[in-house]
């Protein structure tokens, strides 16, 4: 583990009395312990996806509760025994839940914490860079149901988030270009020129474009559907796929496909569709659609978005940058699916 003076980047989520700060750097997780006494709590419940040396020993009693990262453990199934296993240890208002592992284990365990007792303070040490750039900052909760992804959740936000980058040294390179998904998008909502900067720096500006969004519209009322850009068409084809197509990439095709939607809409010339395409290309990101998906069903999927209403809705680049279209007609939307590549990669 790095030492815990080496710098790091903070960034302020400004929510008034549920305001926090996410650190971002190497060995940032060291002041894991200090968070946990700071807190006053006399317990805390340990929920990870790493192994449990990976983390400081705690101060106080601790229970210590495996989890699995993945779209498929990320069920109400998996909540109602995380909060069992809470109950059984006694955890009250006064401790504290902390979550150790990807996106889909600070969904799960935020959503487990935001429930139990009506809510107990978590904190979150997102250990991919998924989760670092983008799931565990925000304060949505959620888990999945099998018509669709995150249709049960809850806006419960963290004590603290903990982004150690020396976490990322064992991913995978698949888990490294699902995170960059959320980078690529982040080039037409207000945050261009990531892809050359330092990793800290790339994290950093990610947390700060959404801490800024996230404080104007925390339970997306407005603008923090600009975060969705990418998202509606990638939510559907991670469901239509089983979830073998991983979140950001299927985001990164959302985002390709958001270009050439705004195009066919005439909100942004071939130049700036193009441009979609090239910032995803750049990531090593998937361009096209996976093979043998069917645009009857992605639609359906589609029209099953949170901010949909039964329509189509879709955040889309436009002449005064990105912004929610509702209503979006079918017959453009199944002809814009039908003009995009068709990308057959080992997604499995």
């Amino acid at each position: 583990m790095s030492q815990l003076l080496a710098p790091e980047h903070r960034v302020e989520v400004g929510l008034g009395d549920r305001a926090y700060t996410v650190r971002i750097g190497a060995g940032v997780r060291a002041r894991l312990r200090d968070i946990v006494r700071e807190s006053g709590a006399r317990r805390a419940v340990v929920v990870s996806a790493r192994p449990a040396g990976m983390l400081p020993e705690l101060d106080v009693d601790t229970l210590w509760l495996e989890a699995q990262d993945g779209e498929t453990n990320k069920t109400l199934a998996t909540v109602a025994e995380l909060c069992s296993r809470f109950a059984e240890f006694g955890l009250h208002h006064g401790d504290v839940v902390i979550s150790c592992g990807g996106g889909t284990t600070t969904d799960a365990v935020g959503l487990a914490a935001a429930l139990y007792h009506r809510g107990m303070p978590v904190i979150h040490l997102p250990t991919t860079l998924l989760a670092q750039v983008d799931a565990s900052i925000g304060g949505k909760t959620g888990v999945n149901l099998p018509e669709g992804k995150n249709l049960v959740g809850a806006y419960w936000q963290p004590r603290a988030v903990l982004c150690d980058t020396d976490f990322l040294g064992t991913l995978p390179e698949r888990e490294w270009t699902n995170g960059y998904g959320e980078l690529a998008r982040c080039h037409f909502i207000g945050a261009e020129g990531l892809h050359d900067l330092p990793l800290a720096d790339r994290i950093a500006a990610s947390v700060r474009l959404k801490a800024s969004i996230v404080a104007l519209d925390e339970r997306d009322q407005g603008v923090r559907h600009l975060l969705n850009y990418g998202h509606t068409l990638g939510h559907a084809l991670e469901r239509a796929t089983g979830y073998r197509l991983r979140h950001g990439e299927a985001v990164a095709i959302g985002t390709v496909f958001a270009g050439r939607l705004a195009g066919a809409l005439g909100r942004i010339d071939a130049a700036r569709v193009e441009e979609h395409r090239s910032v995803v290309a750049r990531y090593g990101l998937p361009v096209g659609l996976p093979p043998g998906v069917g645009h009857g069903e992605l639609v359906r999927y589609m029209r099953r978005d949170k901010k949909a209403d039964g329509a189509l809705a879709f955040v889309l680049d436009g002449p005064a940058g990105a912004a929610l279209v509702r209503d979006v007609p079918e017959e453009a939307v199944l002809r814009t699916l039908a003009g995009m590549p068709v990308e057959d990669r080992p997604y499995d």
